[in-house]
């Protein structure tokens, strides 16, 4: 778990938690602090802050610029970093110490029933140390699926304080000595810069609060300047608009001034500003160095662009450069159950676009599924709590075509280039994948992956890693224990099912992360599944012709066990082209015809059953096969690899 924060403004932001399992042994109790927060301080010298009877008159002019830390929590996937927030909010006495305090920042409903974060929070914290009064704005990031170790590196180069936090060392099974030169060894830094925590039971978590306030800088920004501000989030109120979470460079703002986006020039004028603490607190002024949420009367969803700069009225500023943006990894197909549901899914998902600027969209059409759309996701993961979030906020019901990963074609002819506008394109929906006779060549991309793993799970993972045509670069003995792995990965074996299938061949303790590394020739191939020999456009995908049979033949057989039968038989088939590669049936439910034929002819019996035949024939050219909603996802598992 890493905890970062920089030395330009916004690049103060990320207290990183590494959990690897922590300490064999319970760490001695922490001495003393001078810093006080929670029960101490918060509760008593400090009630103004955290008293709900009077949060409408924090003044946030108490606050200098050398008083303010800005942090973010980055982890992988189930490391705590929501657990080490609620601590961080109970030690600084915004919320009371409870046993309810699970997850206090996660609000949405699909975080509660995961487990996980899945929308950032923002949240301001007022701290004593050592007689003064400390702002520290903390955000709580979504869990990191596959690329913590890229995001250190990412926060190495843009020269960010990093403080490396082991957690869960009240596991069992913990091991914090042997984490400690991991983290030396993998990231050149020093043993005794990592705390040991568990957040959980809150040992030694004060420890963490003094490192922010003692590692950390202060934000460069400007008081005296004309108002500056990014927006980094937004949310929407279908009462009050779109209310923008606002990170102040320079300047200030308050209630009644006008204010102008940079993005699309429109004029406002502020409603309402205030501090996350964890809920909405109105306050009179935000002033630079500070993070707040700010009300100015924007009624569309895409009057506040993530990455818009905000300035006041007749003193424009220059931008500030917002945001680099995110890289889709997996593409797939949305499109309305009822056709009828089409604007109101298209109002949900700019929605939910709005604050999370990763999703990419696109409008695409279906000559089976009809108007619909083809979104861009981080990965398997983002796309399932994507789709969830549709469902459980905006009782939205859609299909969900096959993931697939962005492709290239290197066109072959000039009037196809002409056509085109370009020789090299790019294919992000498989229907459209272009046939080998117009092409030079297929693209696919590819990854750097890392796998850190227990000595004994090497054989098994090197096994798995082969069969998704894995290319082994390098392999590195970290300790005595533990191995690190690094393999050149085509982003479509991994980007469905790899995570479980490791998990489960090392038995859990295998670590896995990636980054991209471009593209490579691929001998591909489009492959269409057929039910009762019409195409099933949602399950087309694109795959290497040497798996071509063997994933058809999964992908029949995962189909024939999550469609429910009919009254007439269904055939499933895999073809490339016109070749049929794999076929499954579903068996018709049969009635007993001669149920009531005691003995008699045989050809009575035949006549029987001969009629029933063609019942069952005239019944399957016009019954129509529905394929359920979860069987998009659950055919692609490649169970095989386990």
């Amino acid at each position: 778990m890493w905890i970062l924060a920089g030395r330009s403004w916004w690049r103060g932001r990320a207290l990183a938690a590494w959990v690897t399992g922590a300490a064999c042994r319970v760490l001695p109790r922490p001495r003393p602090s001078r810093c006080r927060g929670a029960a101490a301080d918060s509760r008593n010298l400090d009630r103004l802050y955290s008293s709900a009877e009077s949060k409408e008159k924090v003044d946030m002019s108490r606050f200098p610029v050398e008083n303010i830390r800005n942090f973010g929590i980055i982890a992988h996937v189930d490391h705590g970093k929501s657990t080490l927030a609620d601590r961080l909010l109970e030690l600084t006495g915004t919320i009371d110490k409870t046993k309810n305090n699970k997850q206090v920042l996660d609000k949405l409903q699909v975080e509660r029933e995961r487990g996980i974060t899945v929308k950032a929070q923002t949240t301001s914290l007022f701290y004593n140390c050592e007689g003064k009064q400390y702002l520290l704005n903390l955000i709580d990031t979504p869990g990191i699926q596959a690329q913590t170790v890229a995001n250190f590196f990412l926060a190495f180069e843009a020269q960010l304080s990093v403080i490396p936090v082991i957690n869960k060392i009240d596991l069992k099974n913990a091991d914090p000595a042997s984490v400690e030169k991991q983290i030396e060894k993998m990231f050149d830094i020093p043993s005794n810069e990592c705390i040991k925590i568990s957040a959980k039971l809150g040992t030694n978590v004060e420890s963490v609060l003094q490192a922010i306030i003692e590692r950390i800088p202060p934000p460069k920004v400007h008081r005296k300047n004309p108002l500056r501000a990014l927006v980094f989030d937004s949310t929407f109120d279908q009462y009050r608009g779109v209310i923008a979470n606002v990170a102040l460079f320079d300047g200030m703002v308050s209630k009644g001034d006008k204010i102008v986006s940079a993005h699309t020039q429109k004029t406002y004028e502020v409603n309402e500003v205030g501090v996350l603490n964890p809920n909405e607190q109105p306050t009179p002024k935000l002033y630079a160095g500070q993070v707040g949420y700010l009300i100015a009367g924007m009624k569309d969803v895409t009057e506040a662009q993530i990455g818009d700069t905000l300035y006041l009225h007749k003193q424009p500023v220059e931008p500030l450069p917002g945001f680099k943006s995110a890289k889709p990894m997996v593409f797939a197909g949305m499109y309305p159950v009822d056709q009828s549901e089409y604007n109101n899914l298209k109002s949900a998902i700019e929605k939910l676009t709005l604050n999370d600027s990763s999703v990419t969209v696109h409008r695409d059409s279906s000559l089976a599924l009809g108007a619909g759309w083809r979104l861009g996701f981080l990965g398997l993961l983002h796309m399932e709590v994507f789709n969830q979030r549709l469902e459980q906020e905006y009782n939205a019901s859609v299909i969900l075509t096959t993931p697939t990963v962005p492709y290239k074609a290197v066109l072959s002819s000039a009037k196809l280039i002409k056509e085109y506008r370009e020789k090299e394109i790019t294919i992000i929906n498989p229907a459209q994948f272009p046939d080998k006779s117009k092409v030079t060549e297929y693209l696919e991309p590819v990854v750097l992956g890392t796998i850190i793993t227990p000595n004994e799970y090497t054989g098994k993972i090197m096994m798995l890693c082969q069969a998704r045509r894995a290319i082994q670069k390098n392999m590195v003995f970290i300790d005595q224990n533990r191995v690190m792995l690094k393999y050149v990965f085509p982003l479509n074996e991994i980007v469905v099912d790899f995570y479980d299938s490791l998990k489960s061949l090392s038995s859990g303790y295998a670590s896995f992360d990636y980054e991209d590394a471009g593209y490579q020739t691929a001998d591909l191939v489009k492959m269409d599944i057929l039910l009762n020999g019409n195409t099933v456009e949602e399950l087309v995908t694109v795959v290497h012709k040497d798996k071509a049979y063997s994933i058809g033949k999964a992908i029949c057989e995962r189909l024939k066990d999550s469609l429910p039968r009919q009254l007439f038989e269904i055939a499933i088939q895999a073809s490339i082209g016109s070749k049929i590669i794999a076929r499954e049936t579903v068996k018709a439910y049969r009635k007993n015809v001669l149920a009531k034929c005691y003995g008699g002819d045989i050809t009575r019996k035949m006549k029987l059953l001969k009629r029933q035949a063609e019942g069952k024939k005239k019944m399957r050219k016009v019954g129509n096969v529905e394929v359920p909603k979860d069987a998009f996802i659950k055919v692609l598992k490649t169970q095989s690899d386990k």
